[in-house]
């Protein structure tokens, strides 16, 4: 009967420092990623990300032609966040900042990398606090991170006050304020609370004018160029006071 052989392996470390210097290496690069409002260029090699991802993997799937591909646009993740993916995907290791934390797990969700948004998510347990609880609380509505949700909602409970004075309270949309404002937990009287939800309320409308005033300067021709003219996500419905009576019927 034929040995069948035994597998052997050489140390990890070294492994993972030479493909780490391929992140962003224009040389033997054969992709390049235009991404970020930066518009930062971000060099890559197409069989590794295939191989890792198969959101890359459909992305590059059609063979480039001949001469200079043209450059692959990702404009909806910031450039710092995308080279986190890239090292992640390199390396099967990331190193990640409170910072920057939400927007490396947004792209993992987004990117279907299973794996890297739960090393995200243990970070972001850890790290939680104040200044990020309700940004949190944000992505984990937007993408359906229950036990993250969660954990946001038990924290804002035990640090109210603070919670709720932040500007990521301010920039809640409305499906994520809701369980806020519904909860009887929280460590806050109700006044405090109405001139929060208010407050929130007058942001919003703040913004929603704004945005009006962009879309109808577009329509003229003489607003600055890129301008958006659509509803930020954490704007008010239009029926914003009947919301704000949910929470104190």
């Amino acid at each position: 009967m034929e040995n069948p052989g035994l597998t052997v392996r050489g140390q990890a470390a070294p492994f993972s420092s030479a493909l780490r210097s391929l992140v962003n290496n224009p040389q033997y690069s054969d992709v390049c990623f235009v991404v970020g409002q930066e518009r930062q260029e971000v060099f890559a090699h197409r069989c590794l990300l295939a191989c890792r991802c198969n959101f890359f993997q459909r992305l590059l799937g059609t063979e480039p032609g001949p001469g200079v591909p043209s450059p692959v646009v990702l404009s909806t993740v910031p450039a710092e966040a995308f080279l986190a993916v890239l090292e992640f995907l390199y390396t099967n290791s990331v190193k990640l900042h409170r910072y920057s934390v939400l927007e490396v797990l947004t792209a993992a969700v987004e990117y279907g990398l299973e794996e890297l948004r739960e090393l995200c998510l243990e970070f972001v347990v850890k790290v939680l606090d104040v200044e990020l609880v309700c940004e949190a609380l944000q992505v984990a509505v937007t993408f359906g991170l229950g036990p993250l949700q969660e954990r946001c909602i038990a924290f804002i409970e035990a640090h109210s006050q603070e919670a709720l004075r932040t500007r990521g309270f301010l920039e809640l949309s409305a499906t994520a304020l809701l369980p806020v404002l519904r909860s009887d937990k929280l460590c806050v009287d109700e006044a405090e609370l109405v001139k929060a939800a208010r407050s929130w309320a007058r942001v919003g409308a703040v913004e929603q004018i704004v945005e009006a005033w962009k879309c109808h300067a577009l329509r003229r021709g003489d607003a600055v160029r890129g301008a958006p003219c659509r509803r930020r996500r954490g704007t008010l419905p239009r029926d914003h006071h009947r919301f704000l009576d949910l929470r104190f019927k």
